[in-house]
């Protein structure tokens, strides 16, 4: 990475990082996509178990991810202010922690998966597939955290192409595999839906060792010798990668798991028809938003290294760049949206009532993307500066305290039934967007106010 001057200058450094990690989140996507849509060939409750399974685990991988992204912005500062040498330990050191969470998360699991479903009220086929499409999951919990690890340490240094290569590579591992487990082709058992989990968990084992491979095969990576120099596990270390971590976690596990409670409150106040169409709508807009995740990501990267480096005036051109891609790329997404939303439904089932209802929700979420676009960006940018406590509490207030009570009155108390949930999902979005907003401008006017030479910025 280098410290651009000009905003064409910008726009190039940032775009060069963004497109690599927007094929990545796409990549990504595309196998839980592949996941729902053969699922949902097989039938409604194969669909619904699935939706079921993939809702529990989201956000709890969305939040431990979260506290592991803390070495992408760790380490652009640490580029930023050429300290490289400090890398490789930061690296080690949360690859430890990665691991101690995902035993942590295994172990409460085990405990506590059974008795959640049993309390959900589901259809007794619904619950199956649930239950043991977390089981096959749960295989590749740990090597999951392990590469998100390695890839934040090739992202915080601007290499996003390294992660772009491994997800190429094994999206078709991917796709196979389900193909295979579902439908019970070359010679595998047909487990229907339930072989989603157990596909997607080798499709993480096979991601680890790629990214393991590229730690020894690419010379700017291998410098750090990475599994190479091995150091002692550091509590100090873990205290500070948590400090920064643990927040970001919280943040995106408030955002993500109010998608994930509207599905479980359909579950047990609706039909699995309902649960299909809903599971439909947030599956096809949630591939939508890996566009501005992925701008939000890159914006941590630069934001950061520019922050390192004190350049304060382009971390703000960069977060102004960011935010309003982001916006500007869903907005035109809308568009596309209500006009294909029932033929986009037919990819996922050939259920004509499932179609119906989920092209209904797809209208609603015209409304929260444009919010959640503008959020999105605006965290990024926050992330790049280290600033991550109080839009943990921003994330907090918004989207549990708003959103969610919000969406659950509207739901069960008017008209709108299932998609009061969805209203509640806007609202808390909205509220989320323009708190982030406030807080960055708190944070960018309190470090320009500290810096009084000219020539740093």
């Amino acid at each position: 990475m280098y410290h651009a001057e000009t905003w064409k200058e910008k726009a190039t450094l940032l775009i060069s990082i963004l497109w690599p990690i927007m094929v990545t989140q796409l990549s990504l996507y595309a196998m839980n996509l592949v996941d729902t849509m053969m699922s949902g060939r097989v039938g409604t409750n194969d669909l619904a178990g699935v939706a079921i399974g993939s809702n529990i685990w989201l956000p709890i991988f969305t939040g431990i991810n979260g506290i592991l992204l803390a070495v992408t912005p760790i380490i652009a500062q640490l580029m930023g202010r050429g300290q490289k040498k400090e890398i490789t330990y930061s690296v080690m050191q949360a690859l430890y922690l990665a691991t101690g969470l995902g035993v942590v998360v295994l172990l409460i699991g085990s405990i506590i998966l059974k008795p959640i479903l049993q309390t959900m009220g589901l259809e007794a086929g619904v619950e199956h597939i649930a239950m043991h499409y977390l089981i096959g999951l749960s295989i590749g919990i740990i090597p999951l955290f392990l590469s998100n690890v390695l890839r934040n340490f090739f992202d915080g240094q601007g290499f996003t192409r390294i992660t772009m290569f491994i997800t190429i590579m094994a999206v078709p591992f991917n796709a196979l595999l389900n193909y295979g487990f579902i439908f019970g082709n070359f010679g595998l058992p047909a487990l229907g839906g339930i072989g989603a989990g157990y596909a997607t968990a080798i499709t993480y084992w096979i991601i680890l060792f790629l990214s393991i491979l590229m730690t020894f095969r690419i010379s700017s990576v291998r410098n750090y010798r990475i599994f190479v120099d091995w150091v002692k596990p550091s509590l100090k270390a873990w205290k500070k990668q948590l400090g920064i971590g643990v927040p970001i976690g919280l943040s995106i596990f408030f955002e993500s798991s109010i998608f994930s409670v509207v599905t479980l409150l359909m579950g047990t106040m609706f039909t699995a028809v309902t649960v299909a169409a809903n599971q439909i709508a947030l599956s096809f807009t949630t591939l939508m938003f890996m566009i501005p995740l992925s701008i939000s990501m890159a914006l941590t990267i630069v934001v950061g290294y520019s922050v390192g480096g004190k350049k304060l005036q382009a971390a703000k051109q960069y977060s102004v760049m960011g935010v309003l891609g982001g916006i500007l790329f869903l907005a035109t997404g809308a568009v596309f949206l209500y006009l294909f939303r029932e033929p986009i439904a037919y990819l996922y089932t050939e259920d004509p009532e499932v179609v119906a209802m989920a092209g209904q929700f797809f209208i609603i979420a015209i409304f929260y993307q444009i919010s959640d676009a503008t959020q999105a960006g605006l965290q990024g940018a926050l992330r790049g500066y280290t600033d991550v406590k109080i839009p943990f509490l921003i994330a907090l207030i918004s989207y549990w305290v708003i959103g969610i009570p919000s969406g659950f009155a509207l739901s069960a108390y008017t008209d709108l039934g299932p998609f009061g949930l969805w209203v509640g999902i806007t609202l808390g979005l909205t509220c989320a967007a323009i708190g982030f907003f406030t807080r960055l401008r708190i944070v960018q006017r309190r470090l320009e106010g500290k810096v009084t030479d000219t020539k740093l910025v």
